[in-house]
């Protein structure tokens, strides 16, 4: 087989595996193709799912079998220095900007060609439990089992020790090895031989499973959590944000039950746990009153850190779920779904005398481990430094025009957006996600359906917006509705639909809206959140045979300066900015209902006789002689964000065209 063959087959296998979650978590997992010369290992921060053959890194097996020969000092930080050091010096030249995976001594151990290193819930329902050897020798007779002990050189060493003994004994390399607390190995010369041996130990452990883990939705009190997600999210921040994310299914209420029920996944099975997790979770219980519930979290947040030294990136309220926390909302889902994987191993291991976690002592070596951190640091990395960053944001009538501009500008900037809009928008909402995530890579954006009219719905936006990112730090209230016509032409039901959607609907949105952003600020009182009306100049000055719609802005403005006055105490600004006209835009261009035709039809425009007529006659009213922007209103937007000095103001966004006195 010629190496590019191998790193073809490598490739396949990987992608394989790598893309299956019953294998492949967080994109873990190592793969590896050997030749008599050279090793081509995965890199660390590449995942198995996308990996290319040229982030592989080459590896001169003969500078790796000479580490064998050296003695290596005996404090454990000197050692592992030295170990990864040389490790670094046998990538071969060109691989300098490569690091090979930790476990690279491992797999230059094994003589088949194709090794696969994965940590499946399902195997380590085996290798985490209490009868983990006995049960893997009466499974697997040819396998070997490597006690759970350090990882890095250690672990190493150990695995080479049973390797030799296995050779001498039965004069083969073996194709199986279990680690207890850690995953297994599967070695073979060829793909198919490699997909038969993981199939057989798959197969003859499913066999043994008592039941599955139970992962499917669960009805719980969504409203509660939502108010428990931004304790959590300020207890956790100190002088930048965090997102927080609330799971809940029926296996992880069953370990949610009580103190008992939660022990089995309160200390790590892992390494890769404690990477993405932490090495224990905080559980906190929940008497019915959410002040006690308060109070227990200040506590034990208290008591968690001075005993660890660090946070909780897990924590499970009793009979409401499980929040995850992360540096940003993509981690805190890789911690959400690597913490599922310690509840399946949980379950697994019921099959085989009940879980075993890792001991303490290793816990502790591989928390402070230099090779780990490096792993946490990659996994973790993503937090940026852009004016907005990490900032969750709702923005209303965000499916189009105005709204869309606005939401994608300022996830530009760094913030998370929810793309909030009625529900007869929910396909162009899933478009305007799609396409921000897509330029923003991933986790930036998500969507819900609102009317803005409808408090009912208006409360769920916020509940579904804080349960998925942990709070609220802007709110723009976006969303409006233009109906124009003179007083004789405009009725009641029209009038009452503008009022309900432009003024009403910023009131429901500002009243749910501060419900959590008073809780950040109770826990992190120097905390400032924000809540930002998209007004008008038509909320500056009047408009002519537009009277439903400047009463309504100007009314928008009475509560700008009425809410800030209430808020500032919890330290929520509140500001108005007062955009210009966006002619390009749907409200005004739309072919049948747009203000270009509406103001025609209600004769706005003195001599006016098309559509174009309208429109020149708006834009020479601009002194800067074009429409307002959605990057013009996106900009107002965040200089009153990152303003601390400025509440109850309405900011002119007018090319000129209205000015201020």
């Amino acid at each position: 087989m010629t190496i590019n063959e191998g790193l073809a087959s490598l490739v396949e296998f990987s992608h394989k595996y790598g893309s299956n979650p019953e294998f492949v978590l967080a994109g873990g997992g190592n793969t590896s193709f050997k030749t008599d010369d050279y090793l081509f290992i995965k890199g660390s921060g590449s995942s198995l799912s996308t990996i290319k053959p040229e982030q592989f890194v080459k590896m001169n097996r003969a500078a790796l079998d000479e580490m064998w020969k050296k003695t290596y000092p005996i404090d454990e930080a000197e050692r592992e220095a030295a170990v990864l050091s040389d490790m670094m010096d046998a990538r071969c030249k060109g691989e300098e900007a490569k690091r090979p995976s930790v476990e690279t001594l491992l797999h230059n151990l094994l003589k088949q060609q194709f090794v696969l290193h994965v940590h499946p819930a399902l195997v380590n329902g085996l290798t985490c439990s209490k009868e983990g050897p006995d049960a893997m020798y009466r499974l697997f007779p040819d396998a070997i089992w490597v006690p759970s002990t350090k990882p890095g050189y250690i672990l190493a060493a150990y695995c080479r020790k049973a390797v030799l003994e296995y050779v001498n004994t039965n004069k083969k390399t073996p194709n199986v090895i279990f680690l207890e607390n850690h995953g297994i190995f599967f070695g073979a010369d060829s793909v198919e031989e490699l997909d038969e041996v993981v199939s057989n130990v798959m197969n003859k452990l499913k066999a043994c499973v008592k039941r599955e883990p139970d992962l499917t939705p669960a009805e719980t009190d969504r409203q509660r959590a939502s108010l428990i997600a931004p304790a959590i999210r300020m207890l956790y921040s100190k002088d930048e944000l965090f997102s927080v994310l609330y799971t809940a299914n029926k296996e992880i209420l069953n370990f949610a039950k009580s103190r008992e029920a939660f022990e089995p996944v309160y200390q790590s099975y892992s390494p890769d746990h404690i990477v993405y997790c932490k090495a224990y979770a905080l559980y906190v219980e929940d008497s019915g009153d959410i002040e006690q519930v308060y109070a227990d979290l200040q506590k034990g947040f208290a008591e968690f850190e001075e005993k660890r030294g660090y946070k909780p990136k897990i924590v499970f309220v009793q009979n409401i779920g499980m929040f995850s926390i992360g540096t940003t909302h993509k981690n805190a889902k890789v911690a959400a779904e690597v913490f599922q994987d310690m509840i399946k191993i949980a379950v697994y291991a019921e099959a085989f005398g009940g879980y075993n976690p890792m001991s303490e002592e290793l816990i502790d070596f591989i928390t402070n481990w230099e090779v780990e951190s490096y792993r946490s640091k990659v996994s973790m990395s993503g937090a940026g430094t852009k004016r907005l960053a990490e900032k969750i944001t709702v923005v209303t009538g965000s499916a189009q025009g105005f709204g869309k501009g606005i939401a994608e500008e300022l996830t530009k900037d760094g913030a998370y957006v929810v793309i909030a809009d009625i529900p007869k928008q929910a396909e162009l909402s899933a478009a305007v996600v799609e396409e921000i995530n897509a330029a923003n890579g991933g986790n930036k954006a998500i969507s819900v359906d609102v009317d803005v009219s409808n408090e009912e719905l208006v409360e769920k936006m916020l509940i579904d917006t804080v349960l998925t990112f942990g709070g609220i730090d802007v709110f723009v209230s976006n969303a409006g509705i233009a109906i124009a016509g003179n007083v004789e032409e405009m009725t009641k039901q029209r009038f009452e639909l503008v009022t309900a959607i432009n003024y009403t609907g910023y009131y429901l949105c500002t009243k749910y809206a501060s419900r959590y952003m008073k809780i950040q600020h109770r826990f992190a009182p120097e905390y400032m959140a924000d809540i930002v009306t998209v007004n008008s100049k038509s909320g500056l000055e009047g408009s002519n045979k537009n009277f439903a719609y400047a009463g309504s802005k100007f009314g928008g403005i009475g509560l700008t300066q009425s809410f800030a006055l209430e808020l500032v105490d919890y330290n929520i600004k509140v500001n108005a900015v007062c955009p210009g006209n966006y002619l390009d835009g749907p409200l005004w261009s739309d072919p049948v209902k747009g203000l270009f035709v509406q103001y025609l039809n209600a004769g706005k425009v003195p001599g006016a006789k098309t559509v174009e007529d309208v429109r020149a006659f708006y834009m020479s009213k601009t002194p800067i002689k074009r429409g307002c922007l959605p990057a013009d209103v996106a900009r107002a937007i965040t200089y009153v964000v990152e303003q601390k000095y400025e509440t109850g103001q309405a900011v002119p966004v007018t090319g000129g065209q209205v000015m201020l006195n």
